[in-house]
């Protein structure tokens, strides 16, 4: 059976936050390096470099959170979890799949995913730019679909 593969994506907010912190970060490096290079009177293109370095970081940090990085991937297989520290077991097929709740952990709506080895994996919902009750139909039907 071969089935559509979804991906979901980081939260707008979370993205916004990320790149925020990011921006704040290097911010605070570009200041730094300035006086730095007014204080010890450096030649002006290291400031030049310290500059194109942060132009880098932006662009590849705006590309990584961008639509097409995915928190959780799906298929008619399994599932797949990034950049989620503390999510468990990273990826499974449908068919190790025990059971699917929801719970709240650490103060977070999450969906956990329990398998049959006992491994468990544990997906906060806040993460994801999807409502949590589609998420929880969506992967609900997938699991469904392969038992």
């Amino acid at each position: 059976m071969r089935g559509v593969t979804t991906d979901y994506p980081f939260s707008a907010a979370l993205r916004a936050r990320l790149l925020g912190t990011l921006l704040t970060l290097l911010g605070v490096i570009v200041f730094v390096t300035a006086l730095m290079a007014f204080v010890f009177r450096w030649q002006p293109w290291v400031l030049g470099v310290v500059a194109l370095l942060v132009v880098v970081a932006v662009v590849l940090m705006g590309s990584l959170l961008s639509s097409r990085a995915y928190v959780v991937r799906t298929d008619a297989q399994g599932y797949r979890v990034r950049f989620v520290r503390g999510a468990g077991a990273k990826s499974a097929r449908w068919s190790e799949v025990e059971e699917l709740a929801t719970a709240t952990v650490g103060g977070d709506k999450c969906v956990v995913v329990r398998l049959k080895d006992g491994r468990t994996t544990t997906i906060p919902v806040a993460v994801l730019a999807v409502d949590p009750e589609q998420f929880v139909r969506e992967v609900t039907k997938l699991l469904k679909q392969r038992r």
